[in-house]
């Protein structure tokens, strides 16, 4: 049963089952779309469904002519779970958030798994590209699997391979990024391979599942650990009144031993803020208290408190108060030039302010319209930054710096700019770095 589901991705005969269609899951089914397999995409959100089926794009870096493209050489989506069992490969593509204790929330990992099981059949392939701690797959998801007789190795297969989209990276595309992969068995493992290695360039395999989703786990804790670093130093500079940003450029010139990292207001996406605790609360199984990890988690989640402190010192400077002061802010996506605002800083930012009793507004030319969020509510849209729009505001708040922004204009015609993404290299008396 191996050899033949191996034939079958080399052949390309296999149908690949999409799970989750959101920033992870939509382009990988455009990148096996492109390599000639018939896709089908589930998803439990009927109206990302019906944009879909219309070839309408609801993500701003994946133009709509790929989701027509993609129809029109057979891609379906589909509410139907039913049609699982059309499917040679299922590749599970969503959330892993924390719940409000801050703890590893897999009810959309399991739930999912669960509407899969009554459609599975021997001869498939199911991986999980969710980043979720160690020992996930091998705890949650076999003994799921197996629960209606079918044996993992032998006539089903299990493998984790996580995610690697940076979205809007115009560098790297999922073909280019390198793809890791762990089995449940060594026969899982040929097969998971067999499955991406004809749409990604490089696939890397590991020993097991355990140490493909610890590898995700590593790559964004170093980040997180190594951006809480530079937080602190530039909390360090700004009491030395010495621009932090001027010292990374200046030690990014070293051609070994440094890799520069930048301070922002916060951590923003869905992996840098929420992965380390995955990692933090299943060491504690293990009695190990992650001390490292866990003060750079601190570190990250305390900066807007010390942007929100560098607006009132501003505006305080101005002889204003931050309750009922007109503050911009601009971007509101968790980075610059993508529409993505999972976990994003600006808005902690923006309800702060708000709390404060400051009247708030936004401008981001990415995100027209604040859009519904389970925990966040604006009824907010984008406001278009002209000469005189600009002049109106008691302070503009740099949260995102995104490149289509008129940096020039908002020095012209702000009253007040709190920069906290170092975006402005010249000092200037109306200017503040946060």
């Amino acid at each position: 049963m191996k050899t033949n589901l191996i034939q079958k991705f080399q052949d390309k005969r296999a149908v690949i089952g999409i799970v989750g269609l959101g920033y992870v899951g939509l382009p990988l089914m455009l990148r096996y779309i492109e390599v000639g397999y018939k896709v089908i995409g589930f998803d439990i959100d009927q109206s990302k469904v019906d944009a879909l089926s219309k070839g309408e794009s609801y993500i701003e870096h994946i133009p709509e002519i790929l989701i027509q493209v993609a129809v029109s050489k057979g891609f379906e989506a589909t509410t139907n779970f039913s049609r699982v069992s059309e499917a040679d490969a299922l590749i599970l593509c969503v959330p892993t958030p924390l719940n409000k204790y801050r703890e590893p929330d897999l009810s959309f990992v399991l739930d999912t798994t669960d509407s899969l099981l009554p459609y599975l059949r021997a001869g498939q392939v199911v991986s999980l590209e969710s980043t979720t701690y160690p020992g996930t797959t091998d705890e949650e998801l076999l003994p799921r699997v197996e629960s209606d007789g079918l044996k993992v190795g032998k006539n089903i297969f299990l493998v984790f391979s996580p995610e690697r989209e940076d979205p809007g990276n115009p560098t790297f595309t999922t073909r280019t990024i390198p793809k890791v992969c762990g089995g449940r068995t060594a026969a899982c493992l040929e097969v998971g391979l067999a499955l991406y290695g004809q749409v990604i360039d490089k696939v890397v395999s590991v020993s097991s599942t355990r140490a493909a989703e610890l590898t995700k786990l590593l790559e964004n804790i170093h980040r997180a650990v190594n951006i809480g670093l530079v937080n602190e130093m530039k909390i360090i500079a700004d009491k030395m009144d010495i621009d932090i940003h001027e010292v990374i450029r200046a030690a990014a010139t070293k051609p070994f031993g440094f890799v520069p990292y930048y301070p922002g207001p916060g951590l923003g996406g869905h992996c840098i803020p929420i992965d380390p605790f995955y990692l933090t609360w299943k060491a504690r199984e293990y009695g190990v208290h992650t001390r490292f990890i866990e003060l750079a988690g601190e570190v990250n989640s305390s900066m807007p408190n010390y942007v929100i402190t560098k607006v009132a010192s501003a505006l305080n400077s101005a002889k204003k108060a931050i309750n009922g002061s007109r503050i911009l802010v601009l971007g509101i996506a968790y980075k610059k030039n993508v529409d993505d605002m999972r976990e994003s800083p600006s808005v902690v930012l923006m309800e702060k302010l708000r709390d404060l009793g400051a009247e708030v507004a936004y401008s981001d030319p990415h995100i027209p319209t604040f859009p519904k969020m389970r925990e966040h509510h604006f009824e907010l849209s984008s406001v278009p930054l002209s000469r005189e729009t600009i002049s109106t505001y008691d302070c503009v708040l740099l949260a995102t710096d995104h490149d289509k922004f008129d940096y020039d204009l908002i020095k012209e015609r702000a009253k007040l700019i709190v920069d906290s993404r170092g975006r402005y290299l010249t000092s200037a008396d109306h200017i503040v770095k946060a």
